[in-house]
């Protein structure tokens, strides 16, 4: 066993990853003596995987796609919030041997926009979710929690967003794709959670001349950082936030968790999630 403490991410595949670099950043800027690494886990093999890691030093993980809700059928224990999103995000491993799994991507999301926009608030008026994936449901959840009275789930399948629509209850207005446009322009706030504008994917093609001055726009998509849902809102007077502030932020509470300290979250932190 490893004298420092391990964590790492697991995924299939894992290269993509920016939390490697995220992670190893944190750690040598608080003298820690630790590592973070990227770990390729193909489906069949995770509950072997994660039982073992304890056993070789690991404290903890990050689980991103395709495990996030397999890992919950494998946790001894599970947060409230992990148990709401059917999903998990962050496992401690504890002393015990027992994997407790949480949830920190809702808390990621509103912190990243926060950070932009002090002042903002679900609160503020009518939300549009765009995308009904495990994403969505995050989104959906930390919105209702921050006070959104109403949220238009628009996605390219209808029977997704109408399945998240009866999971959350009738705060949940469930729109067609083809009038995603009207979202965007009834909403004060919209998020986009699909893959649409990422690099290789194809672009987010929902009409966005309703965007106007004072509403907040935010896309969870960081590769590119500026995608043309970012530049139109900007363009048009709008509040826009990135996505790369949400992998930064539902990274706090493993790392505090694992390593003792929490840490902050800033230009060198993106630098260096950005590979800067």
């Amino acid at each position: 066993m490893t004298s420092y403490p391990l964590a790492g991410v697991l995924g299939w595949p894992i290269g993509h990853s920016r939390s490697p670099q995220l992670h190893r950043h944190w750690l040598k800027t608080y003298g820690i003596k630790g590592d973070y690494v990227a770990l390729p886990v193909a489906e069949e093999n995770l509950e072997a995987v994660l039982r073992t890691m304890p056993k070789m030093g690991f404290v903890g993980c990050n689980v991103t796609i395709p495990h996030k809700v397999a890992v919950l059928e494998i946790a001894d224990h599970i947060s409230d919030r992990a148990t709401l999103l059917g999903a998990a995000n962050t496992l401690i491993f504890r002393a015990d041997g027992g994997i407790h799994a949480d949830n920190t991507d809702g808390t990621g999301f509103l912190a990243n926009i926060r950070q932009h926009a002090p002042d903002w608030t679900a609160a503020n008026g009518p939300c549009a979710v765009l995308g009904a994936g495990g994403a969505a449901r995050a989104v959906i959840g930390a919105l209702i929690e921050d006070g959104a009275s109403e949220i238009f789930l628009s996605n390219r399948t209808r029977p997704k967003a109408e399945a998240l629509k009866q999971e959350f209850g009738s705060k949940i207005n469930v729109v067609d794709w083809v009038q995603a446009g009207n979202a965007v322009e009834d909403a004060q706030t919209i998020v986009n959670c699909t893959s649409l504008g990422m690099e290789g994917c194809p672009e987010l093609r929902v009409p966005l001349d309703g965007l106007t001055p004072g509403k907040l726009v935010t896309d969870l998509v960081y590769q590119p950082l500026e995608t043309r849902l970012l530049r139109e809102a900007r363009a048009a007077g709008a509040t826009a936030v990135d996505g790369l502030g949400m992998l930064l932020h539902q990274a706090v509470p493993g790392f505090e968790r694992w390593f003792g300290v929490k840490p902050a979250v800033d230009e060198a932190a993106r630098a260096a999630a950005l590979g800067a």
